[in-house]
């Protein structure tokens, strides 16, 4: 496993992986609604990239198998992971869900 990959994910703060290639449609659709979080929660949680054709071993070991997923990461457990589009509000409840619990 990747260790800086490793060290973020293992943070106290929240962190949204988007597992994603460079010719996915839906996942092209995806980011405006990233970005729109990241606005909305600026430093309480971190959202990342991971584009699995070019670090197949994390996207392996996390058993990705469609694109876009998303795992939502807390120190380092997973709090949530959807796979496909996903709308706005399905994240935010699973974002501030994951800020508002104790651990």
């Amino acid at each position: 496993m990747n260790k800086r990959f490793l060290s973020i994910i293992n943070s106290e703060k929240p962190v949204l992986v988007d597992f994603y290639t460079e010719w996915c449609a839906p996942c092209k659709t995806m980011n405006p609604i990233l970005k729109q979080l990241k606005d909305c929660y600026k430093e309480d949680i971190k959202i990342i990239k991971v584009n699995v054709d070019r670090y197949p071993f994390i996207a392996t070991e996390f058993q990705i198998k469609t694109i876009p997923t998303f795992i939502l990461f807390k120190k380092g457990d997973i709090k949530w992971r959807a796979t496909g589009t996903q709308s706005y509000n399905d994240f935010y409840e699973a974002l501030y869900s994951s800020i508002n619990t104790a651990s």
